[in-house]
């Protein structure tokens, strides 16, 4: 089995799930889209992912936010409202019978270009709405066990590029980074940012502990992780100093403890980056304490929705 943030327990029921695609239902072996969708010809399509908790989608409306900012940030239109797009939602999980321990991916593309083509103008149809849910649970084993990391030699862009908050289609220059990571033996990637300054890692956000101390990058370099956001809410909330800074690998190599967040896989310990062991432990004291802080907040969140 491929190790990493994204290991999940195998679950047979989602071999028969059902992916929406603009208003349809597909059986997943049905479930596909035209080679003339933009998405699919220049990478033009953001996207979200949320949690399905015991009947509650966790942290909705950060999720409906960011996908908002990012449908902003590229000039795409969406026909629909933040409440009807959860009612859609909804209406998958319940075609599916869904309630507890769920991944929900939606994408949304500009839609089918009549030629490919950069040109939006070009597009003829759309925007395309693709949602798939699955049953995923992290695996405790991989948790348990850790991650390690390699330091790409792949950037993360300046916003003037391509701004690394935007939770884009176009992930190639993360792809290429895991690739360099997975060919030194490592299971993820560590990305700098322009100047040189720890940013992020290829698909999870990064952070170590010196001292006691939590610190993580500025925010500018990289995706601004709903989960990243919730663990330096649990900081603040839990008299735990959190610092969003610039620091470099020097820092790094030399921390406590060091951990990755994500949607899925919630906090992720980390046990050697570049080769060098790091803390002493493989799951670190205050990473166990801030994923037991961060699991209280998604209980919280359950709670007032209820």
């Amino acid at each position: 089995m491929v190790h990493g943030t994204h290991n999940a327990v195998s679950d047979n029921r989602n071999k028969d799930i059902k992916i929406y695609i603009n208003g349809e239902f597909f059986k997943r072996e049905d479930a596909k889209i035209s080679v003339f969708d933009s998405g699919y010809l220049v990478g033009d399509g953001i996207w979200e992912a949320l949690r399905l908790h015991q009947g509650v989608l966790v942290f909705l409306e950060d999720h409906l936010e960011r996908l908002w900012t990012s449908a902003a940030t590229v000039g795409m239109s969406f026909p629909f409202t933040k409440d009807e797009l959860t009612q859609t939602i909804w209406k998958v999980l319940n075609e599916n019978n869904m309630s507890d321990h769920v991944h929900v991916r939606i994408m949304i593309t500009r839609g089918i270009k009549k030629t490919p083509s950069q040109d939006p103008r070009l597009t003829i149809s759309g925007p395309n709405i693709v949602i798939i849910p699955e049953y995923k649970r992290a695996s405790e084993e991989s948790k348990e066990k850790g991650i390690t990391l390699f330091t790409s030699t792949i950037r993360r862009g300046s916003p003037d590029y391509l701004d690394p908050r935007l939770n884009c289609h176009s992930k190639l220059h993360e792809v290429q980074a895991l690739i360099q990571a997975i060919e030194a033996g490592a299971d993820e990637a560590l990305m700098l940012d322009v100047n040189g300054f720890v940013s992020t890692c290829n698909a999870t956000n990064f952070f170590v502990i010196k001292k006691g101390e939590v610190w993580t990058s500025t925010g500018q370099y990289c995706m601004n992780g709903i989960t990243r956001a919730k663990v330096i809410e649990a900081c603040l909330k839990n008299g735990i100093v959190c610092h969003q800074k610039d620091f470099s690998l020097f820092d790094v190599y030399g921390a406590d403890e060091a951990f990755v967040t994500g949607t899925f896989g919630g906090l992720t310990p980390v046990t050697k980056i570049d080769g060098r062991r790091i803390g002493e432990k493989v799951y670190g004291d205050m990473t166990r304490k801030l994923s037991g802080l961060y699991h209280e907040l998604i209980e919280d969140a359950i709670a007032n929705e209820k």
